[in-house]
């Protein structure tokens, strides 16, 4: 894990961003402006979606620099 890498997390998962890995094709803030908005600090506000939501866009990223895991129970 890079220095610059970041994560963030709910209830249920965390997801992972990469910046350096990212392409920029701006497939999260379309699919889900809510939690994912570039032009927000944090970006990521993982509060404004469900899980099922965020699980769905964060796999159409197509660089990889998004990703996410299930916590353990």
């Amino acid at each position: 894990m890079s220095h610059l890498d970041k994560s963030y997390k709910n209830e249920e998962i965390t997801v992972f961003w990469k910046p350096e890995v990212c392409i920029h094709s701006g497939n999260c803030a379309r699919g889900l402006h809510a939690v994912f908005d570039p032009a927000r600090k944090p970006w990521i506000v993982m509060e404004n979606g469900t899980t099922e939501d965020i699980v769905r866009t964060v796999k159409h990223c197509p660089s990889g620099a998004l990703s996410f895991e299930y916590h353990e129970a």
